[in-house]
């Protein structure tokens, strides 16, 4: 039994229930561990929560990054597009990134700031990393430059916004109009310049 065991089991359930809904004493039934044996690896819950949301803070920095390096050649077009249906594929598949989002959306009150302070610079990175792909776009010509850059990528990251709501909360069909509706709106404001 390892501190990884303890913290897969455990990234399953603060993924589904939350920080309130997730117990210690489930998390180590499910280990195959005593509740006490959790103590051993971490100080806590809030010690164990905590370590997973440096990891999946680190995994979505990572997926941008990933995704910016394997892409970077395509159309801007294809390349936002295909980013938004990637962030929605990780959700319906990924524990981590389904944790991350609801932390992101439901920090417990006591660790809110903590939460907050990592979600914030996960979005100030990402958006930083979209200012130089859509940069690049508009020096090419592929966009206009009426919006600003950073104009472009701030409201990219208001679609993705809306379209994490309808996956926590909205459901196929209301997540596909989103898009499709949010995202025709933005392409066309975007390339009409």
């Amino acid at each position: 039994m390892t501190s990884e065991q303890i913290m897969e089991v455990s990234l399953k359930h603060f993924a589904k229930n939350g920080y309130e809904g997730a117990s210690l004493a489930q998390i180590a039934e499910d280990v195959g561990i005593k509740k006490q044996s959790i103590y051993t690896h971490f100080k806590g819950k809030d010690d164990l929560f905590l370590q997973l949301l440096r990891d999946a803070s680190e995994n979505e920095i990572r997926f941008v990054t990933n995704f910016i390096e394997f892409n970077k050649t395509r159309p801007v077009k294809e390349f936002l597009y295909d980013f938004l249906l990637q962030c929605i594929d990780r959700y319906k598949k990924n524990d981590s990134n389904k944790f991350w989002i609801r932390t992101a959306f439901f920090p417990p009150n006591h660790l809110n700031d903590i939460v907050m302070k990592n979600v914030n610079e996960y979005l100030d990175k990402v958006q930083e990393l979209l200012i130089s792909i859509i940069k690049k776009a508009m020096d090419e010509g592929e966009l206009g430059s009426k919006i600003s850059d950073k104009r472009a990528a701030a409201a990219f990251l208001g679609i993705l916004d809306g379209i994490l709501v309808e996956m926590v909360y909205g459901g196929v069909e209301r997540l596909q109009k989103r898009l499709t509706a949010s995202w025709s709106v933005y392409w066309y404001a975007l390339s009409n310049q």
